[in-house]
């Protein structure tokens, strides 16, 4: 796999892939994790839901390796709470790069992933999740983006874009930033990622690179 058009470190690198096909990169094992990291899997009772939170993590440091040039083994990813300043959870960041943002996603199988210069954020979630019940989406998404997606004849989809799209800002932590919203059909994935210029140059949408989504959607 290559690191993406343009120069190691000039734009974002968002990846999204499935979390089994994130287990069997050859570049990427559960060995990679910090301590802390394995301590927080302990916890987790529920196998398929511990292999999406190692996928989510291992693909972040994939994300870090394509734009620092450092290898995955080399990447040492932290979180810090911004509510309680404890670290161990919350946002994850790169301590060692203060100038790049990191974000990282899981749901049902899936992983997502972006590392770049500035705020960024992104959400990843199953095409046939439906978010609801639409009295709480109204308290926290814009209401009247929530009553035009109700007025569509499948409303489903289109609030689960608002959702994906909502959750991509909280992660970035602010509210200008560019936001681009788009579907993995192959994945079956609505996927979400804000960043501070705009500037993604790498998409993984099968393990090897694609091209970035249409913009603004």
């Amino acid at each position: 796999m290559s690191s993406g058009p343009g120069r190691v470190g000039a734009a974002a690198v968002a990846l999204v892939a499935t979390t089994a096909e994130v287990l069997a990169h050859p570049e990427l094992d559960e060995g990679l994790l910090a301590p802390w990291e394995r301590h927080r899997l302990a916890g987790i009772r529920v196998p398929a839901r511990r292999d999406d939170v190692v996928a989510a993590r291992l693909l972040l440091r994939l994300c870090a390796s394509r734009v620092t040039g450092l290898p995955p083994r080399d990447v040492t990813p932290a979180q810090s709470c911004p509510g309680c300043g404890r670290d161990g959870h919350g946002r994850p960041y790169l301590p060692d790069r203060p100038g790049l943002g990191a974000s990282l996603s899981h749901a049902d199988g899936l992983a997502a992933a972006v590392v770049g210069p500035g705020p960024v954020g992104i959400d990843v979630e199953p095409l046939t999740r439906r978010p609801g019940p639409v009295s709480v989406l109204r308290r926290l998404l814009p209401p009247d983006e929530v009553d035009a997606a109700c007025a569509e004849p499948d409303p489903g989809p289109a609030l689960l874009r608002l959702w994906v799209r909502r959750e991509a800002l909280f992660k970035a932590g602010r509210g200008d930033v560019r936001l681009t919203e788009w579907t993995d059909r192959r994945r079956a994935a609505v996927v979400a990622l804000a960043e501070a210029d705009g500037t993604a140059g790498a998409l993984l949408p099968s393990l090897s690179l694609g091209q970035a989504p249409p913009s603004g959607r």
